[in-house]
């Protein structure tokens, strides 16, 4: 069943009533395409009994569309210019609450939180990787991200781009590329493909926090074998190394994220 999203003309008639143009320094990229819409909601497969945060407003296209679902929906926006534009499309829904803050340092109530948001391209890395370590909320992430962000994400040992975001996103979820977007489909169109992924977190192991130490020293040099770009945090890298199962002359993109978790019990012990 169709949302309701705003199209276009929409959306590009709203801000003009407002007098609001897009803010490349905030990453600000709109949604105009009401079939993403409708496949971001149906992923994220929310409805009544859940909370849902979303980070980045907007024109709250995405927000009512969520909202519609039955979903308690809380939305941050940082832009200030936006008030007026929220107030007039997400005006008389009380399953919605938006605040005009900062989300990466805002405290979240407690319950099972579900991330749906088109995130700004400037922030998406961090703020994803940061929610990941920091605890068990929120418990799962449907995010639209830069695709290159989102090959990082959901990379695996050999990849050119597995790295830090492919590891940390490993120990602490569960990660896919659910499906990947054109530029055509924003208000203004960006400079780049972006994807939606899914991140379902899981238990992480007591040893997550000191393998995704290890694995950053080691990207960190990440064309050098694992016995020299680990040389300067573990005293005698070599035996370690052997301790876990992994081969010294291997390099980190050799290594899967169970093998970083193996050499961390070892580090730990």
């Amino acid at each position: 069943m169709s949302s309701g999203a705003q199209g276009r003309a929409e959306i590009v008639g709203l801000l003009r009533r407002h007098d609001v143009s897009p803010a490349k320094r905030l990453g600000q990229n709109f949604l105009i395409d009401p079939n993403i819409i409708d496949k971001i909601v149906d992923l994220a497969g929310v409805g009544p009994g859940h909370q849902v945060l979303e980070v980045g407003a907007g024109t709250g296209t995405l927000t009512r569309a969520l909202a519609a679902t039955g979903a308690r929906v809380l939305a941050y926006e940082v832009d200030q210019r936006l008030r007026p534009v929220l107030g007039e499309v997400l005006g008389g829904l009380d399953n919605v609450e938006v605040r005009f803050a900062d989300a990466a340092t805002a405290p979240l109530a407690a319950g099972s939180w579900t991330v749906v948001a088109n995130l700004p391209y400037y922030l998406s890395t961090s703020l994803l990787l940061d929610w990941l370590q920091a605890g068990s909320q929120p418990e799962r992430f449907v995010v639209m991200v830069q695709r290159e962000v989102a090959e990082r994400l959901t990379a695996g040992p050999g990849s050119r781009v597995y790295g830090i975001p492919s590891v940390i996103t490993g120990l602490y979820g569960k990660p896919r590329l659910a499906f990947r977007v054109p530029p055509t489909v924003f208000y203004p169109p960006p400079e780049v493909d972006s994807a939606v992924v899914e991140i379902v977190r899981h238990h992480p192991s007591a040893h997550a926090a000191t393998a995704a130490r290890l694995a950053a020293t080691a990207f960190g040099q990440r064309r050098k074998m694992l016995r020299r770009s680990l040389g300067t945090t573990l005293a005698d890298a070599e035996p370690v190394l052997a301790a876990a199962g992994i081969d010294p002359r291997a390099r980190p993109e050799d290594l899967p994220v169970e093998q970083f978790l193996a050499l961390a019990e070892v580090v730990d012990a």
